[in-house]
């Protein structure tokens, strides 16, 4: 067995706490500054970053943007109007910072000092825009926009202007948490004029597809070459059943002169997107998945050479996935991020030599990356402290830059966060967090919850959360057990593909594993044990409802699978289920697939369970959880159902998010506690 590692993970504050530090609250989540969007100045001397604060009682939030020496020191606020401020880019002559802002009405492009000094709106397209970036010898710019290509119930009835409806007749008539409105998003091209930007010429005139893609693609998607002349861009360039079928996006190359769209990835048949190119613009990296449909298949890092055209994977016999890349500045290192053991860390590839090699150790994640000269910016954060800014040397050594919320953490006591390998069914080591109380006391005994993780591929890193905060379980008094159960990244390609037509199967086993060996311990009440989890956490704990053995004394399922059938039948994007289920039900998939169905189980189901969704959740829609909730109820099952009529797949919500915080340590603390 491996050797067990122990991390203590206090965030900003000494070894020696007293007891008059308080414990994390579901308030102090919404009292913490957000971090994102790292951006380095042209001359490598400061990092241009977003600060989102959010005011619980009025339950919104508020961006501003912010830049910090790379040296270190104290941040300037360099925005600070009424809403959100985003995109923000250092103009490529460094005297300038951009961004977009509703200020005035619509999302425009303003500008301002690095200092703060004399922000100013320059553009005025009708309607605003999503994103822009100048164009590396500051010529042009391009901005996002939508536009309405397809029909509403309003076009073909124009007499009817107060009937509401919708007429679809395909598929990706909504997806993920919004119903199709009818536009698409594309990319415009315009001079740019420090005084007066206008409406640009529209690069995919009528093609009804998107870039950056739905629903999360960012402006990382699209890249201008460094003379200015190219633009390349992510788009799955499909619709309907085709985009709901496959996940085969593309690059495409835009030449500003010719006016020339190239499709220069055709033939690699998965995701391909973020290109970046060298700073001499000879070459370009992205990031690749070589499977069509299968969206958690390993994240390849392709490289073009544009003299010859010639393509080729970097990442060949690197079991593990890439992405967030950024270029050295003789362009021959490629740096980016990659899991390993359920951390998220810097790597660099040298083109010259071959090698890979990781830069960064530690318990914590990486989640971005940007250039300083020869060192790296990144934003990190683990269990324990929410996302800042750290400056990385090629040595390995990382220093913090920002400290956002350091008041606040000083004065909360975090629980240990510890390292342990345990043994599989099947004969193999599984790496499970376990995070303890604050003033754990190991004479005492405390109740315990499995921690069952979404995804379903999506590693149990060290990740810091706003909703699904493990150092929240834990200051309520549980010591949670947070299984990388199989299915899961950063253990290699065959430990993350294994879950596929296997959902009851392996990793089910692997989560019991891991709640019964850390049970085991003395300090673990074996009577006070639940298991709580989201999307296939969700899932996970419906389907362990009717296959625990009387394990668990508590269950909270929030948007789970409870009848595979008709969650096939109502879901969005049916790329991924044809891979998970193995296929549609009606085609008879390979034996079992189906058979792990939670409503197989429900007359097993003995144990309180809540149900927690949301009306906006496209993805697993809202009637699987009213279908559980409706079975506990019928059966006689102790049950609770708490439903957000204006939320997704997340409460993002303030109030929200607090409201879910306390019934859901309500619901647990009536039957463990």
């Amino acid at each position: 067995m491996k050797k067990m590692i122990v991390f203590a993970m206090l965030a900003l504050v000494s070894s020696c706490f007293t007891v008059q530090a308080q414990i994390l609250q579901a308030e102090n989540l919404w009292q913490m500054g957000r971090v994102d969007d790292i951006q380095v100045s042209p001359d490598g001397q400061w990092v241009l970053y977003g600060i989102t604060r959010y005011d619980l009682n009025e339950n919104k939030g508020n961006r501003d943007l912010y830049v910090l020496p790379v040296a270190g020191g104290d941040s300037i606020r360099v925005t600070d109007f009424e809403g959100n401020e985003f995109n923000g880019l250092w103009r490529p002559d460094g005297k300038k910072i951009g961004f977009i802002s509703a200020k005035n009405g619509t999302p425009q492009i303003w500008e301002v000092n690095p200092d703060g000094t004399d922000p100013k709106q320059i553009s005025n397209i009708e309607n605003g825009i999503n994103g822009f970036s100048y164009s590396p010898v500051l010529s042009h710019i391009l901005y996002c926009q939508d536009v309405k290509l397809d029909s509403a119930a309003i076009d073909y009835h124009p007499d009817l202007p107060k009937a509401n409806a919708m007429i679809f007749n395909d598929l990706m008539y909504r997806h993920w948490n919004s119903w199709h409105d009818f536009s698409y998003s594309h990319i415009f091209v315009t001079s740019y004029d420090t005084a007066n930007i206008e409406a640009g010429t529209d690069i995919m005139t009528n093609e009804p597809w998107d870039t950056p893609l739905n629903p999360f693609g960012g402006m990382e998607q699209i890249t201008w070459s460094p003379d200015g002349k190219m633009i390349v861009y992510t788009c799955k360039k499909m619709k309907g059943k085709d985009y709901a079928l496959s996940t085969n996006s593309d690059l495409y190359l835009y030449e500003l002169k010719l006016k020339l769209t190239t499709n220069i990835t055709k033939g690699l048949m998965g995701y391909d997107m973020d290109p970046v190119f060298s700073h001499d613009g000879s070459k370009m990296v992205w990031k690749s998945m070589k499977t069509d449909g299968y969206e958690a298949d390993k994240e390849r890092m392709m490289l073009l050479d544009l003299s010859d055209g010639s393509i080729g994977e970097l990442s060949e016999g690197f079991d593990q996935n890439c992405s967030g890349f950024i270029w050295s500045e003789d362009d021959d290192v490629i740096f980016f991020i990659s899991g390993i053991n359920a951390t998220y860390q810097v790597y660099g590839h040298s083109l010259s030599t071959g090698n890979t090699v990781p830069i960064t150790f530690g318990a914590h994640d990486y989640t971005s990356l940007a250039l300083a000269g020869p060192e790296i910016i990144g934003t990190r954060m683990s269990m324990s402290m929410p996302a800042e800014i750290y400056r990385v040397g090629l040595d390995g050594s990382q220093v913090q830059l920002s400290f956002t919320n350091a008041g606040l953490l000083s004065g909360i006591r975090m629980g240990e966060v510890k390292e342990r390998w345990i043994p599989t069914t099947d004969g193999k080591e599984m790496l499970v967090w376990v995070v303890y109380p604050p003033f754990f006391d190991r004479s005492k005994s405390y109740p315990a919850l499995l921690y069952c993780q979404g995804g379903p591929q999506s590693a149990v890193s060290q990740f810091w959360s706003y909703r699904w905060n493990l150092q929240m379980m834990a200051a309520n008094g549980y010591i949670v057990v947070a299984p990388n159960r199989r299915g899961l990244p950063t253990f290699g390609q065959e430990w993350n593909d294994q879950i596929a037509g296997d959902y009851g199967g392996q990793n089910m086993k692997d989560m019991l594993s891991a709640i019964d060996d850390v049970a085991k311990e003395s300090y673990v009440d074996k009577k006070r044990l639940g298991a709580v989890g989201a999307s296939y956490g969700g899932y996970s704990v419906l389907w362990l409802a009717g296959n625990h053995e009387k394990r668990f004394k508590a269950f909270i399922s929030h948007c789970g699978i409870y009848d595979f059938e008709s969650m096939y039948g109502s879901t969005e994007e049916y790329f991924f289920v044809n891979h998970d289920y193995e296929g549609p039900y009606w085609e008879k998939p390979k034996p079992n697939s189906y058979d792990f169905s939670p409503h197989l189980f429900v007359d097993k189901w003995d144990t309180p369970i809540m149900l927690i969704t949301g009306g906006y959740d496209f993805r697993i829609p809202y009637t699987q959880s009213l279908e559980a909730f409706n079975a506990a109820q019928l059966r006689g099952i102790p049950s609770r159902l708490m439903f957000f009529p204006e939320e997704s797949h997340f409460v993002l919500k303030p109030q929200n998010a607090v409201l879910w915080q306390r019934e859901f340590f309500k619901w647990l603390d009536k039957y463990l506690k």
